[in-house]
């Protein structure tokens, strides 16, 4: 029995020992490691600090030592104090003739990284193109170089050398945009597409990327696609005002005069210091509202498009005439009413021409900018045919036009010939019908004939 409690208070004290000793080693444990993890928080920065204060030190008694220069750079650059660290960099380059030990590629490129960091991309070309002779297979310093070139608008040099890191690295997504907008940049619109179109794949809500996309596809005649998108970003306050611009002249193109007048409404809603821009709405309004034949906003666009620009394209010449336009109902008819309306008053004319006289018109043909008229003329005194042709310009009738007149009165056997403009005849014209049966009858003349037509007097029904 003795024995027995013996044994039991040896394993006893046995276990109790055991115990103690792993209680000691594991709080020796936890402490070490709580204490190392204390020396490490507080030692990382301290040890940047030391490499700094030691590399400044050494640079204070030698500028140009290599080693600390480094140091230094590299820890600057890679706690983003592009500043600091851009003077280093530049350091390393000068001296590196002297000092081979300096790696002129990594200073060239993180000196061209600093420059661009720094809104200075300019700076950045020529470290960066001395870091492409020394690795030109390098994705980094391609794609970097190629960034710079772009925002230095030397788009044409910056192709080539984003091609080089998009075939270096495929999985560069950021190269796709920069390769879009320097197709885009160069106008070479179709070979844009693939890449803006990875591009909005990528990042679909780059209102940027959108517009060029746009203007891509229309320059390619893929039109409708592009007006979808430009009436998409006509509220955009960057791009909408030129979304607006577009969208407005291609519904304007498609004969959609109301929907172009929507366009170029909310761009003049944009705020915009671009007098040109400004201007070239008003006088894109005044086309549209000309087409609606409504003289009195489209005179009122005219005017602020003059007071805005003065001498802006022709609208010092359009004010006058539309002016005119919107005094003189029959004179605007003969310029800018449908055909049916001008041929009406072409037949008028005819009257008015041959007051005291029966006339009769046998054939009527109506061309784009003018009318043809082939009339039996019966007087008192003489009975002939008579060959009319109305010119709808206001700008001068060459020669060329006339001998064309002289030989459609002979084809239509016609006695004689009165060509009528709104405008005036050359000199070479008025020439040209010297000894031949032909009247020629101008501007002037034509707004006196339209202004004595009353509503409809006994004398020019037809």
């Amino acid at each position: 029995m003795h024995g027995i409690i013996e044994l039991i208070m040896d394993n006893l004290y046995t276990i109790v020992l055991v115990a103690f000793v792993l209680i000691v080693f594991t709080t020796f444990l936890l402490l070490t490691t709580q204490v190392k993890k204390k020396s490490k928080r507080r030692l990382r920065p301290k040890s940047n600090q030391v490499l700094i204060r030691d590399a400044i030190r050494k640079l204070d008694s030698d500028p140009h030592n290599p080693e600390s220069l480094k140091i230094l750079a590299d820890i600057y650059f890679k706690e983003s104090k592009w500043e600091k660290a851009l003077p280093l960099f530049q350091t390393q380059l000068d001296i590196a003739a002297a000092y081979p030990q300096i790696d002129q590629f990594e200073a060239g490129l993180k000196l061209g990284i600093c420059s661009l960091k720094l809104g200075k991309p300019e700076d950045a070309v020529k470290p960066l193109l001395l870091a492409r002779h020394e690795r030109p297979e390098n994705f980094e310093i391609n794609y970097n170089l190629g960034e710079a070139l772009i925002q230095t608008n030397d788009f044409e040099k910056a192709i080539p050398v984003l091609r080089k890191a998009l075939a270096i690295n495929t999985e560069a997504n950021e190269v796709y945009a920069s390769l879009a907008k320097a197709f885009y940049k160069t106008k070479r619109f179709k070979e844009a597409l693939p890449y803006l179109k990875k591009t909005l794949d990528i990042n679909p809500e780059s209102k940027e990327f959108l517009y060029y996309m746009a203007d891509s596809l229309h320059e390619t005649g893929n039109t409708d696609k592009a007006l979808k998108i430009f009436m998409h970003l006509r509220a955009d306050p960057l791009f909408g005002i030129y979304s607006c611009l577009t969208a407005g002249t291609i519904h304007f193109n498609y004969g959609q005069i109301d929907k172009a007048i929507r366009d170029f409404e909310i761009g003049l809603k944009h705020q915009s210091s671009d007098k040109d821009i400004q201007a070239e709405f008003r006088y894109k309004l005044s086309q549209a509202y000309l087409k609606q034949n409504d003289i009195g906003k489209s005179l009122m666009y005219l005017k602020e498009t003059n007071a805005i620009k003065p001498n802006y394209k022709d609208v010092p010449s359009l004010i006058a005439r539309y002016e005119e336009l919107n005094q003189n109902q029959n004179y605007r008819t003969y310029l800018i009413g449908g055909n049916s309306d001008f041929v009406s008053l072409c037949r008028k004319l005819v009257l008015v021409h041959f007051k005291k006289s029966r006339a009769k018109i046998t054939n009527i043909n109506v061309f784009t900018d003018f009318a043809e008229l082939t009339t039996d003329i019966e007087t008192d005194k003489w009975e002939d045919t008579v060959f009319f042709r109305f010119y709808r310009t206001t700008s001068s009738v060459g020669e060329l036009f006339i001998r064309d007149f002289h030989a459609k009165i002979r084809d239509e056997k016609a006695g004689r010939g009165i060509c009528v403009t709104a405008g005036t005849f050359s000199d070479e014209s008025k020439k040209f019908i010297e000894g031949r049966p032909i009247d020629l009858i101008e501007k002037d003349m034509l707004v006196k004939m339209l202004t004595s037509i009353e509503s409809e007097p006994s004398y020019l029904q037809l």
